[in-house]
């Protein structure tokens, strides 16, 4: 029998071992005094959302977008983090910054401002990009946030990993085979982080106004799942009924990028209907299931960086995996910065594992049975009676938890006696807590927060987002460091004149050209 991959891994000297690099993408909405949905414009002194390199719009105009660099250490990317929090807070002037994923108060789609870019033809792609979400989903699913986190081994762990596995391939497949290989895992746990770390139990009554839904009234303002961890990833949040039929494959490269090719590719009747023009305006890309890679919704993604005017899918098909990103973070609305330092860590412990475990290939009857464990999780993981399928029997979803994190102790040790600490350790204790019952899991705390202080889900929430920007702008922020982001925000205003300057192309011919490159 060949030696397992965690054997193999033991037998690193911890000069082999260089950390992780990390970054994550936080979202937010800005939102008035009352907890409503912020109608202004992008704040200027944020810079241009088009081009500024951490401070940028996701759906909406109202929905921010905040973005650390590529860390080598947790301390490092909350340490950014944090400072771009600094920096937005002191600019929102009366506005403030809303710290659930699931969104405040509501009045209906038009209520919910599509971000803008610009004149540009890079600018105008990104809007329509955004209208076509509009026509073929609603605004008001794109109102929702979260937290997207980052994670790649450096270049040396891949030399030692490929030497001791014996591997006779490129570089650039190797890498990509090991990335799919911990996706698989990650899509066979990924109901652990929803457990874990969902935090989106309660929402505010405007989203679903005129929805028919399952949910039980916490007060006249707010609805909650009795057992929920995550509204946001479940029915009422990302969700999309043409996308069904995709069945994309997450095991290898090339099946990957050749399905959702074939997304991109293949027309859908009702969007077909709505067309790509109205009243001789665009509004949406094509007519296809999906407009871009970016609207296939899920949990993970292989990402590789896009050169300047290329695909992202064009970009994972010829340089091949560059990073996995982990998607279905709620936003940790008891956090000033969205995210915490025992989550980040848990999390670099689970994904290794993900990497280092056995990991066959997913068949449909498996990819059937991942799909209704997280979303039973998602919908009633805090039910204790809850059972999960695992190899083919019912589990309680307790017991299932706890062996995945019996099976990260050995690594958690190895990995802190490496590095001299206990700070896989001690993540790995905190969540163990939490299954143990000496800790709750977010979604629970959020309730019992919400019923303790009285107060609904915008009310609640509004409290929260007063306390972390009376934290955050009560701090002091290094001057060279505010210098930096002012610099950055001239910048980008300056480099967004630049490019529409530059732009001679009718916007019909430049998307014609995107779509045929």
């Amino acid at each position: 029998m060949a030696e397992s991959r965690h054997s193999l891994f033991r037998q690193f000297a911890a000069s082999d071992w260089n950390g992780f690099l990390k970054g994550v993408e936080k979202e937010g909405l800005r939102v008035d005094r009352n907890g409503f949905i912020a109608q202004t414009p992008h704040p200027e002194a944020l810079g241009a959302a088009l081009t500024h390199p951490s401070i940028t719009t996701d759906y909406s105009e109202a929905l921010l977008e905040l973005i650390t660099p590529v860390c080598s250490s947790t301390a490092e990317m909350l340490g950014s983090l944090r400072n771009i929090h600094r920096f937005v807070q002191q600019n929102l002037g009366n506005e403030v910054f809303w710290p659930a994923s699931m969104p405040c108060e509501l009045d209906g789609d038009a209520s919910i401002p599509i971000a803008e870019y610009g004149s540009s033809n890079t600018g105008r792609l990104k809007h329509v990009y955004r209208q076509g979400l509009a026509v073929r989903y609603g605004r008001m699913m794109q109102s929702i946030a979260g937290a997207h986190y980052n994670l790649s081994l450096p270049d040396s762990f891949w030399d030692t990993w490929q030497s001791a596995l014996g591997d006779q391939q490129s570089m650039k497949d190797f890498k990509s085979e090991q990335y799919f290989w911990l996706i698989r895992n990650f899509r066979r746990r990924s109901w652990l982080l929803m457990l874990l770390f969902g935090a989106s139990p309660a929402l505010d009554a405007s989203f679903v106004d005129g929805v028919r839904h399952n949910l039980g009234r916490f007060d006249e303002r707010s609805w909650y799942g009795e057992y929920a961890t995550s509204l946001r990833m479940g029915d009422l949040g990302y969700h999309n009924n043409a996308q069904s039929s995709l069945n994309i494959c997450f095991n290898k490269l090339s099946t990957y990028t050749q399905t959702l090719d074939r997304a991109i590719h293949t027309n859908w009747p009702a969007y077909e209907a709505l067309g790509t023009k109205r009243d001789g305006k665009f509004i949406q890309i094509n007519t296809s299931v999906l407009q871009i890679e970016n609207e296939y919704y899920s949990a993970v993604r292989p990402k590789r960086t896009a050169q300047s005017g290329e695909k992202p899918i064009h970009a994972l098909h010829s340089r091949g995996v560059e990073y996995i990103e982990v998607r279905c973070l709620d936003l940790d609305p008891f956090s000033p910065v969205g995210v915490s330092e025992a989550q980040v860590d848990f999390l670099d412990l689970f994904l290794l594992d993900c990497l280092l475990s056995e990991s066959p290939r997913i068949d449909d009857a498996e990819c059937s049975m991942l799909d209704d464990n997280y979303k039973d999780v998602v919908a009633k993981g805090r039910n204790r009676e809850l059972t999960l399928c695992q190899g083919g029997e019912r589990t309680p979803i307790g017991d299932a938890a706890t062996a995945i994190l019996d099976r990260l102790e050995p690594l958690a040790e190895m990995l802190d006696g490496w590095n001299g600490g206990d700070v896989y350790r001690k993540a790995l204790s905190a969540q163990q807590g939490v299954l143990s019952g000496d800790r709750q899991v977010p979604s629970a705390r959020v309730i019992d927060a919400m019923q303790s202080a009285g107060l609904g889900h915008r009310d609640w929430t509004m409290e929260m987002a007063f306390k972390h920007q009376n934290t955050l702008r009560n701090e002091s922020m290094d001057a060279g460091v505010k210098a930096d982001f002012m610099a950055a925000t001239r910048g980008s205003l300056e480099e967004q004149k630049q490019i529409e300057a530059s732009d001679t192309q009718e916007f019909g011919d430049f998307l014609a050209q995107y779509l045929r490159s």
